[in-house]
């Protein structure tokens, strides 16, 4: 997989905001060593992007997880007519995802 220059841009506001060296390889799905060639400055004059444009803090694993369970609750809410369990699932389980997390 390859970095563009807008990932590179979200390494670097990642790293400002202290995430994890192995959380943001993860989060792109690629090995910390590619984290590291971004900021050592290998990708040109990037700038960091704004806090507001990045993604969750927190290893995305365990937040996809919690998100797929959620989901699957949902899809058999769904199957039973149950449109508002359903619904509540989906928004719960994407206000989970979206949570900083150390």
């Amino acid at each position: 997989m390859t970095l563009t220059n807008r990932d590179a841009s979200l390494v670097l506001g990642m790293s400002a905001r202290g995430d994890k060296k192995h959380d943001i390889a993860a989060w792109f799905g690629e090995n910390q060593a590619r984290i590291a060639e971004v900021e050592q400055g290998q990708f040109g004059s990037v700038t960091a992007a704004p806090a507001n444009e990045l993604p969750p803090k927190g290893a995305p694993g365990p937040k996809g997880r919690r998100l797929r369970g959620k989901v699957t609750k949902a899809v058999e809410a769904l199957e039973k007519n149950d449109v508002a369990t359903a619904m509540q699932l989906l928004k719960d389980g994407l206000a989970d995802f979206a949570k900083n997390e150390a």
